[in-house]
């Protein structure tokens, strides 16, 4: 048994000098993870991804700090810039490549080119994610980490509404440009896993002739399915004023309303991310909704509820293998806990929210990376 001396204290720990600054690394990592985060959001506002897609060919340090809007001073050899991309290439957002630079020499250098990832990022990409990378790391959305233990101390319900004084939909409609960053977000959203659904689960929209988007926002996901499928007729139902001033089409349109009060009735309903969102007992509320407005007209075969959310895996099976789907569940489970009264559930959990609202059954189907679609059927 190893001692180590503390403050004059000898403090007894079965653990070797190696292990004990391993883990001092480790408490490390975890405390300046936030760096990641932030070079990445700088490279986004400086617009690298798109320079370097732009240059068509794997781009030089000195070519890219050519090209970037910054100060005379941050140009030198061995940049800022340097220890930006540096550090972006180790998380996996820019590989390097040889690239000749001298034709007559046959000279290479390392240029940076981009990765599946990065290829996310830029701003013509129908399915960038840029928007709702740079809404979850605006200020008002990261003011309310800082008051986590202040919050698990008081009655407030959540860490946004200490920080802020409303709930964050409320402050949504306060703060137009917060709530346009996140309709824009979840728009950004929309557009990449309707690209995955409509491609793989075409079959789940089989047989029907109208479908009701809760909360659908600005009306991406309908739209989506709109396009794909004429014959069915898509509502998406939202609150008034985000809704406001919204045309539709000839098989889309936008209705104002309440999602807790009354549901217009279809053949489906789809929940894009919303059941997250809420309680356990608002879940089994709106869920009830949903079955009264699939089985107005009589319960026709096919009717169902279609949920797009987080199925979090069971901790033994995530220590099974590469458990970091599962920690972005646990990210996500963290920063709706932050944001709203809801959480992200395990199947066991979604079951019993699906058999109180009186459902009969329900079919998982993991395809949306850390989320899955699932059907619900009364």
């Amino acid at each position: 048994m190893e001692k180590v001396r503390s403050f004059g204290h000898d403090l007894d720990v079965n653990a070797t000098d190696h292990e004990l600054v391993k883990a001092q690394t480790h408490v490390w990592n975890h405390l300046f993870s936030f760096i990641n985060s932030m070079s990445l959001k700088c490279a986004i506002q400086l617009g690298i991804p798109d320079i370097i897609h732009s240059h068509g060919k794997p781009m030089t340090l000195s070519q890219l700090i050519a090209s970037l809007p910054i100060h005379q001073s941050k140009t030198t050899p061995n940049s800022q810039v340097y220890r930006l991309m540096r550090i972006l290439v180790n998380s996996g957002f820019f590989a390097l490549q040889e690239v000749v630079v001298d034709c007559e020499t046959d000279l290479l250098e390392e240029g940076y080119v981009l990765t599946n990832s990065s290829k996310l990022l830029l701003r013509d990409n129908p399915l960038s994610v840029t928007p709702f990378f740079l809404a979850m790391l605006d200020p008002i959305m990261t003011k309310p980490w800082h008051s986590i233990s202040t919050w698990l101390q008081s009655d407030d319900p959540t860490p946004f509404a200490a920080t802020h004084g409303m709930e964050f939909w409320d402050y949504n409609e306060y703060d137009p440009r917060l709530g346009g960053m996140f309709n824009d977000a979840m728009a950004s959203d929309a557009r990449l896993v309707m690209s995955v659904v409509i491609d793989k689960c075409k079959s789940v929209f089989e047989g029907l002739e109208s479908l009701v988007d809760l909360a659908g926002g600005t009306g991406t996901v309908a739209k989506a399915i709109a396009d794909a499928f004429p014959h069915v007729e898509c509502t998406v139902l939202d609150l008034p004023h985000v809704i406001a001033n919204l045309k539709g089409s000839e098989n889309l349109k936008f209705v104002g309303g309440d999602m807790f009060e009354k549901i217009p009735p279809a053949d489906a309903i789809f929940m894009k991310w919303i059941m997250h969102d809420w309680n356990d007992e608002d879940c089994v509320k709106l869920l009830e909704r949903c079955k009264e407005a699939i089985t107005s007209n009589g319960n026709k075969k096919g009717n169902k509820v279609i949920i797009v959310d987080m199925v979090v895996e069971d901790q033994k099976k995530a220590d099974d293998h590469d458990n970091k789907p599962y920690e972005t569940q646990l990210f996500f489970d963290m920063l709706i806990m932050v944001l709203l009264p809801g959480r992200e559930r395990q199947e066991k959990e979604w079951a019993k929210l699906f058999s109180d609202a009186g459902f009969s059954n329900y079919k998982i189907t993991p395809i949306l990376g850390v989320r899955s679609l699932i059907e619900v059927f009364p």
